[in-house]
């Protein structure tokens, strides 16, 4: 199995999630790295995008999650994978990395962050 690697890393949201009401009405800051494995051998000889994963499909794939409100950032995660292995079935793995910029909890964080990985079953 090749283990190929599409990565971006440290996209940037302004968006509306979190668990309380307050969190989706005044929204916060996100950050979202994602890593999927793949195999672009044909890309890589033959210098031709339908032999690997697009990234600019990937991103916005992650740009139209993060527009809408969930409560968890696990939710957002687990349906930023269930897209990618959706839209690309050359994707063998997903990791995705959400972050949340200065949670609302009263004391100094800078982000609150979730991984997923998950294997193509």
């Amino acid at each position: 199995m090749n283990t190929d690697k599409v990565a971006l890393e440290g996209m940037e949201f302004y968006a509306y999630h979190g668990f309380y009401e307050e969190e989706r009405k005044i929204g916060n800051r996100y950050s979202v790295d994602i890593e999927v494995t793949t195999n672009f051998e044909k890309a890589a000889q033959q210098d031709d995008l339908s032999g690997t994963v697009d990234y600019v499909q990937l991103y916005e794939i992650v740009k139209n999650r993060m527009a809408s409100p969930a409560k968890l950032l696990e939710k957002l995660g687990q349906d930023i994978i269930d897209s990618v292995f959706a839209t690309f079935s050359s994707v063998a793995q997903v990791k995705v990395s959400v972050s949340k910029h200065n949670p609302p909890f009263g004391g100094i964080c800078a982000k609150s962050k979730i991984t997923l990985e998950r294997i193509r079953s």
